[in-house]
C-alpha cells in the first residue's frame, strides 16, 4: 500500500476511533459540545452589539480575553519541560509520554488564536496580519513577531505529533533524522513564544508595571508550572482507564521539575514586589491596586493573595518527596498550581498594568457574563480537541490502532 493510502486509512481510522467511546465519554463531549454552544451564543450578541457587552472600557483594554491568552500561551510553552529530559538527556520514563506536552501545546494554541479572535471588535481586520493579503510589518511590530512564533510552533508541534502518530500506525520507527531536530528546534521555539508575549507587554513604556527587564523570565518560570499541571492530571487518568504505563518515576520527575520552576517564579515575583515598594516611586500604585486596594478600589486584592497562597503551598508540596510522591497532595499541588499562576497571569499581570490608566483613573473591571460565556466557549473547544487527539494518540501509542493491520480487514481501534 502506498503512502497517501496509509495516510488515509490513519485518517479513517482515527475518526473511527473518537465515534466511539463509552457513557462517561460521551458525556463528557457533550457537555463540551453544550458549552461551545453557549460560547458562541455569547460571542454572536457580541459581535451584535459591540464590545460594550464586555466590561471592557477605555481605561482597561485588554482585559479577560487577553489575560486568557497570556495564560495560555505559557501552557502551551510547558511542552519543554518534557522534551528537555527526554531528548536532551535521553531519560526513556519521559520520552513515553513527551507527546501528551505536543498535544496540548497544539491545544493551548487553538484556544489562543480564539481568545484573540473574539478579543478583537472587528475580526474581519485581521485580514491585515495575513500574508499576500496584509502587511505583517516585520521586523518592526512585535505583534507580528507573536503571529510567527505562534503560529509557526502550532505547525511545528502539528508536524511533529503527525509524524510521530503517522510512523507508529504503520509498526515503523521515527526517522530520527527528521524527528529529532523536530523535536529539539521547539525547545527554542517554546522559549520564544512566551519571550515574545512577554516582549509585547514590557515594551510598552507607557505601562510602567510591565516595563520590566525580567517579565519575560517570570512568564517562563510560571509556563514550566501551569501546563506540567495539566499533564500530570491526565497521565493518571491514562494510567487509570487505559492500559499505558506510565512510570511513578515520570510523574514524579516533573512534579520535582515544577517545584524549581515554581521557586523560581515566586523568588522573580519577589523581587518585582521588593524593587516597586522600597523604591516608593509613582508607579508604586500598580503593585499597590495589586496587593493592598488604592483609595478604596480593592477587587483584585483578595484574587492576588490567593494566587500567592495556593503558588506557595504547592510548592512546599512539591518539594518535599513526601508529599510529591502522595497521589492526593500531588493533584492537590497540581490545582494550586494551575490556580495561583492563572489568576496572577490573567488577571494579576493584565488589569493591574492598566489601574489606574495613564490619566490616573481608577475603573474597576470585572468580566462581564458574556466574556465569562465567551470565555467557556473557547476553554471547551480546546479541551474537546486535546481529548480528541489524546483519545486518537493513545491506541496508537498503546499498539491497538495500526495502519499494517487494515490491510487485511483486521484493523485494531479502541473503543476507549
Amino acid at each position: 500500500m502506498n503512502l497517501p493510502a496509509q495516510f488515509l486509512r490513519f485518517v479513517t481510522g482515527s475518526v473511527r476511533i473518537v465515534l466511539r467511546g463509552n457513557a462517561l465519554y460521551w458525556t463528557w463531549i457533550s457537555a463540551l459540545l453544550v458549552t461551545i454552544a453557549v460560547g458562541v451564543f455569547a460571542y454572536v450578541h457580541q459581535m451584535q452589539t459591540g464590545l460594550i457587552s464586555t466590561s471592557m472600557r477605555d481605561q482597561v483594554s485588554w482585559a479577560f480575553y487577553i489575560g486568557n491568552f497570556t495564560f495560555l500561551v505559557g501552557v502551551a510553552a510547558a511542552a519543554v519541560l518534557l522534551v528537555i529530559p527526554a531528548y536532551v538527556y535521553n531519560w526513556k520514563p519521559i520520552k513515553e509520554v513527551v507527546i501528551l506536552g505536543e498535544l496540548l501545546a497544539i491545544a493551548a494554541i487553538t484556544m489562543c488564536a480564539l481568545f484573540v479572535l473574539v478579543d478583537v471588535g472587528h475580526p474581519d481586520r485581521l485580514q491585515h496580519l495575513m500574508p499576500g493579503i496584509g502587511k505583517l510589518n516585520l521586523p518592526s511590530s512585535l505583534l507580528a513577531w507573536d503571529v510567527v512564533v505562534l503560529n509557526g510552533y502550532l505547525l511545528l508541534n502539528f508536524t511533529i505529533v503527525t509524524y510521530l502518530l503517522f510512523m507508529l500506525v504503520r509498526g515503523k520507527h521515527p526517522n530520527y533524522a527528521i524527528f529529532t531536530p523536530l523535536v529539539l528546534l521547539s525547545i527554542p521555539w517554546a522559549i520564544g513564544i512566551h519571550t515574545v508575549t512577554a516582549f509585547l507587554y514590557n515594551g510598552l513604556a507607557a505601562r510602567p508595571f510591565w516595563n520590566s527587564a525580567i517579565l519575560a523570565p517570570r512568564f517562563i518560570a510560571s509556563a514550566l508550572c501551569s501546563g506540567p499541571a495539566v499533564l500530570l492530571v491526565l497521565m493518571q487518568l491514562l494510567r487509570r482507564f487505559t492500559r499505558f504505563e506510565i512510570q511513578d518515576a515520570a510523574i514524579w520527575k516533573i512534579a520535582e521539575l515544577m517545584a524549581y520552576a515554581m521557586a523560581v517564579n515566586l523568588f522573580l515575583l519577589g523581587a518585582e514586589v521588593f524593587k516597586e515598594f522600597y523604591s516608593g516611586t509613582e508607579h508604586v500604585i500598580h503593585m499597590q491596586y495589586m496587593f493592598t486596594g488604592v483609595n478604596g478600589h480593592s477587587a483584585i486584592v483578595p484574587f492576588m493573595w490567593i494566587a500567592v497562597a495556593c503558588s506557595i503551598i504547592a510548592f512546599l508540596l512539591f518539594l518535599v518527596p513526601k508529599t510529591r510522591k502522595n497521589p492526593i497532595t500531588l493533584n492537590i499541588g497540581c490545582l494550586l498550581i494551575y490556580s495561583g499562576v492563572y489568576i496572577e497571569k490573567g488577571m494579576g499581570l493584565v488589569i493591574p498594568g492598566m489601574t489606574p490608566d495613564t490619566l490616573g483613573e481608577i475603573y474597576e473591571y470585572q468580566p462581564s457574563s458574556t466574556e465569562l460565556m465567551v470565555a467557556a466557549g473557547v476553554f471547551a473547544v480546546g479541551f474537546l480537541l486535546f481529548t480528541l487527539m489524546v483519545k486518537v494518540a493513545t491506541p496508537i501509542m498503546l499498539g491497538e490502532f495500526r495502519v499494517a493491520d487494515e490491510e487485511h480487514g483486521h484493523a485494531k481501534t479502541a473503543a476507549a
